[in-house]
């Protein structure tokens, strides 16, 4: 099996510390630090329109970003939710059109839903689209007291994961644990509250995204800045120039 350069460095001497855009601007800002890989972010492009995170209500929305996006210079991973459908062959129809607009790779959520059905999702993927990288979550720990994770992750290994991702643990020995159990590539999300990037490095974990961490301290700076500047205090924080933020637009 070929390996692309987006699985590639899920296999680097570092780990890849994966951020998340949630529109062009935020995708060109992280690309021109450096980012070789950019992922999106579910909750950014959902909150930004205005519709509800995890229903399936941004398909076309999140086809459109990756449209915008897949032609930049940096590896795009899109996170796709549960797929946008119960239906695992909608959910390899949508791939296709997400790897043809320019995506390396997706990233699918169980919502704790049926463990059968997220690996038949997957499965049909990588049927339908073999280089496309599929990074498979759990939300055991995101949404739930962890238990069943390991059953989980290797139900998704075995139908045909790259890589598996589990937000909400930040626990170093589970991390630990998992690492060592499993075949593929461990996915981690940051949390500040949680281990450091370099400490997750040391745990073996091999990816690490920072979801909508990102789109959430945009937020929080915007409100930082009127509320400074409704108080009569400068506002903290740099800020990018008119003219910097017009350069992200540049072909």
């Amino acid at each position: 099996m070929t390996v692309t350069a987006f699985a590639a460095l899920h296999h680097a001497d570092t780990p890849l510390l994966l951020p998340n855009a949630w529109d062009h601007a935020s995708a060109a800002a992280l690309a021109a630090e450096g980012f070789e890989a950019i992922g999106t972010t579910s909750l950014g492009v959902a909150a930004a329109a205005g519709l509800p995170d995890g229903s399936a209500a941004t398909r076309d929305l999140t086809l459109g970003l990756t449209l915008r996006l897949g032609q930049g210079p940096f590896l795009l991973s899109v996170d796709a939710e549960g797929g946008f459908s119960d239906d695992p062959d909608e959910v390899a129809r949508s791939a296709r059109e997400l790897a043809a607009a320019g995506a390396v790779g997706i990233n699918l959520e169980d919502g704790l839903g049926s463990a059968g059905l997220h690996a038949a999702k997957i499965a049909a993927v990588k049927a339908a689209v073999p280089g496309l990288f599929v990074n498979a979550r759990t939300d055991t720990y995101w949404l739930g007291d962890g238990a069943e994770t390991m059953k989980r992750l290797d139900a998704y290994q075995q139908a045909g994961a790259d890589c598996v991702f589990v937000p909400g643990l930040t626990d170093d020995k589970r991390i630990a644990a998992l690492v060592k159990s499993l075949d593929v590539p461990l996915n981690i999300l940051y949390s500040p509250s949680g281990p450091a990037f370099p400490r997750l490095a040391d745990l073996g974990v091999r990816r690490v995204s920072l979801g909508s961490y990102l789109y959430r301290r945009a937020l929080g700076a915007a409100l930082e800045g009127v509320a400074d500047i409704r108080a009569g205090r400068p506002p903290r924080g740099p800020a990018p120039t008119y003219a910097e933020v017009q350069a992200l637009s540049a072909p």
